[in-house]
């Protein structure tokens, strides 16, 4: 349904301001008693592109934000638009107002180069119909605190794991360890750009502690200056009993006795507070470090994908592991509501690099959301079939043989075994939005979500197109960006 042609679609100005915010507040509700006043910007925000539909009466009716960030997918920086604060006003919830004004972002977004889109979605069904598609969460678990101090220590020795307090003096060294780590995984946010700290002192505005895990390897005279391994980011709260928590919004390392080393600070509380709160996504490392079975979510946040330029976005990747030579799959994606994606296209893996570039239609089709799950490498393709996201030939033999047999017969070997890997993303959101209240993503430099392990690809025997299927879904990835917030 398009918006209808007495109202009016236009980027949002500091002349809106509190419109936006009247209509955040009736979405999101109100901010915690306590809270500061926002005040309204001089001038739009750097990396925020705001767009309202105005009614006749000149009322903000709907509203959606794009973010300008960027996210690991396989070592590579890939251009992201975070998508947030989408609101609706009550009476006009369900008359299609979203389409127009999603498709208004996303151009925007396109035109700056960003080839995916990400979000978090309240209702996961509205944004099927946008293209996008779930491929991860934002998780808050729980933990008792006393069983942290079961972790154990790290090796002993000269060059043992040490801990100490960071000072904004350490900010390019936490930069640095949190570009290491996020290099290596699959959908954490660069956490570069305009909507992220600019001074060394903003990241630990908010924070009581950020606790940094050093190598003793390379600190020579043994103060505590050596390599930072990881850190940890830490919230002490209320009160001093069982009821207590420490809210960790950061713990991440590059080594496993890093990770020992903070876990253990974080247990050393165990006498005043009873648990840890910690945001992660995925299937965390740290968690494999700890002695007991405690992990229990007590909230998530599902996340949601959709690809903006689907040339790009392979481009970008490298293939999921070595190729025995070049493979090519051509496909379709049909579907796209917003108009962006469908078409034919090649995709050719050779030589370690991956190319795509419009083709001609004679391999399987893509819905927008199936094309979303293959990129995220978080489906199979004998899972997308069954679902609708996928559907023709498995390769052309089995198309002259038997046209529209699905995957996983006879004439397409093993395609049950092709790779899936689950998303993690870093699911932070930059600090001039408002979240929902138990997410607390209202400060920039906060929780990088943690990646899951790729399986390995088992596909040696197929033929060339369903080889190239397979590297399809097994190209290494996971999103992330930010959330329909105000």
């Amino acid at each position: 349904m398009a918006t209808p042609d007495d109202h009016a679609l236009r980027p949002l100005t500091p002349a809106d301001f509190d419109a936006a915010w009247a209509l955040g507040v009736e979405a999101f509700g109100a901010p915690p008693a306590g809270s500061p006043a926002t005040p309204p910007p001089a001038q739009p925000r750097p990396g925020r592109h705001a767009w309202g539909t105005f009614d006749a009466d000149g009322r903000l009716v709907a509203k959606v934000v794009g973010l300008e960030l960027a996210s690991w997918f396989g070592g590579v920086p890939v251009p992201t638009c975070g998508v947030a604060g989408v609101a609706v006003v009550a009476e006009r919830r369900g008359d299609g107002l979203l389409a127009d004004l999603f498709r208004a972002v996303l151009d925007e977004a396109r035109a700056r180069g960003e080839v995916v889109s990400t979000l978090y979605p309240t209702a996961p069904g509205i944004y099927r119909r946008l293209g996008y598609e779930l491929v991860g969460a934002l998780d808050q678990v729980e933990l008792p605190t006393a069983e942290l101090l079961r972790v154990r220590a790290p090796a002993a020795g000269p060059g043992r794991v040490t801990t100490r307090r960071a000072t904004p003096a350490d900010a390019e060294a936490v930069r640095c360890v949190y570009d290491r780590w996020a290099a290596a995984q699959h959908g954490p946010l660069t956490r570069r750009g305009p909507l992220f700290p600019e001074t060394d002192e903003e990241p630990f505005a908010d924070l009581t502690g950020l606790t940094l895990a050093v190598d003793g390897d390379s600190d020579s005279d043994g103060d505590g200056d050596g390599e930072v391994l990881g850190y940890a980011a830490w919230r002490r709260g209320e009160g001093y009993d069982e009821t207590s928590t420490i809210e960790v919004d950061d713990l991440l390392a590059t080594s496993a006795d890093a990770y020992r080393a903070l876990w253990r600070v974080i247990g050393s509380f165990s006498t005043v507070t009873g648990r840890v709160r910690l945001s992660t996504s995925g299937d965390d490392p740290a968690r494999l470090l700890l002695p007991g079975g405690s992990w229990k979510v007590v909230g998530t946040h599902p996340y949601a994908l959709r690809l903006l330029d689907v040339e790009r976005a392979f481009a970008l990747r490298p293939p999921a592991g070595p190729s025995a030579g070049a493979t090519e799959l051509s496909f379709t994606v049909a579907g796209d509501t917003l108009g962006h994606l469908d078409g034919d296209y090649r995709l050719r893996v050779a030589d370690g690099a991956t190319a795509c570039e419009r083709g001609t239609a004679d391999g399987p089709t893509f819905t927008p959301q199936g094309l979303a799950l293959a990129w995220a490498g978080v489906q199979s393709c004998a899972n997308l079939r069954m679902l609708g996201h996928l559907t023709g030939p498995a390769s052309r033999r089995a198309a002259r043989r038997r046209p529209g047999r699905q995957c996983g017969g006879p004439d397409a070997p093993g395609e049950s075994d092709l790779p899936h890997r689950p998303v993690g993303g870093d699911l932070t959101s930059p600090g001039d939005i408002d979240p929902p209240p138990s997410s607390r993503e209202a400060a920039p430099d906060r929780a990088a979500a943690r990646a899951r392990s790729p399986r390995r690809s088992r596909h040696d025997s197929r033929s060339a197109t369903a080889q190239a299927e397979a590297r399809l879904v097994g190209v290494r990835g996971a999103p992330a960006t930010n959330l329909e917030t105000r």
